[in-house]
């Protein structure tokens, strides 16, 4: 039962919706990369190789064999070191993407933890019992003026 309990406390305390709202941003953010990748990066960078292909790029291992009735009997061996360069590509471009959020989550961590700056946010509580105290005392002073 103690099991039942911790994972009640752990799925209501909302690190499971966390977690699920970060797997399902992450596997959009990688459609993202690879379209960025497959679509942006890689044209150009074909056509400065003089239309070169990654995709393709392969060594063959072992050539595919054909029957007489051109069907593939023995299927073709090769290590596929263009998609190899393809991943890695996805792999930098996410890590520098990653690298410059958490950079620009620090910088604002910073400045809210700024020990320089002496401006102190009013907590919402004092706010919301200031902004009351000025509605009384302006309800007071029409009421006084009725009278």
């Amino acid at each position: 039962m103690k099991f039942f309990k911790e994972f009640k406390e752990f799925a209501v305390k909302g690190n499971m919706m966390d977690m699920a709202i970060g797997i399902i941003i992450g596997a959009a953010f990688n459609k993202v990369i690879d379209v960025l990748v497959k679509k942006v990066f890689m044209p150009p960078l074909s056509l400065m190789t003089d239309g070169l292909n990654y995709q393709d790029k392969k060594y063959v291992l072992r050539e595919a064999v054909a029957n007489a009735n051109s069907e593939i009997t023995v299927k073709e061996v090769a290590i596929e070191y263009g998609i190899l360069f393809e991943t890695f590509l996805d792999f930098f471009i996410i890590g520098i993407t990653v690298f410059l959020v958490v950079k620009g989550m620090n910088r604002l961590r910073d400045k809210a933890q700024d020990p320089k700056n002496k401006v102190v946010a009013t907590p919402k509580e004092i706010q919301l019992l200031s902004n009351l105290t000025e509605l009384m005392e302006e309800q007071n002073a029409l009421l006084r003026n009725k009278s």
